[in-house]
């Protein structure tokens, strides 16, 4: 027990130690014009380099992660298929798939899968 905790301690220390080297060697003293500047080249921009960035792509991205982390959660389900009560697995799943169905059909009606306009 009290190894367990030594170690526990000791890992901790480390930890702490190379966090705070980390922090204390990453710190920029000095502020470059040019390392702040959106190009290193050495010539000013013609246009602004931020680009209005598209709400539309944005949620595309989340319906995209929404379903990736869906998909992840499925497959467990399939694995203990064999070991399960199978009513249980079965509501379980069809819950499952109709509220992302449901949030499926929600964003298709506010038009967040339209990519014309």
């Amino acid at each position: 027990m009290f190894s367990i905790l030594s170690m526990g301690l000791i890992i901790m220390t480390i930890s702490f130690i190379v966090m705070l080297l980390a922090s204390i060697l990453s710190k920029k003293t000095i502020i470059d014009r040019e390392k702040s500047s959106p190009f290193e080249c050495g010539f000013d921009p013609k246009s602004s380099s931020r680009l209005p960035f598209s709400l539309r792509f944005f949620l595309i991205a989340i319906i995209f992660l929404i379903f990736d982390v869906e998909i992840a959660l499925i497959l467990p389900m399939i694995l203990i298929f064999k070991i399960s009560n199978w009513m249980v697995w079965t509501t379980t799943s069809m819950i499952f798939i109709l509220i992302l169905l449901l949030g499926l059909y929600h964003e298709w009606n506010q038009g967040a899968l339209n990519w014309s306009n």
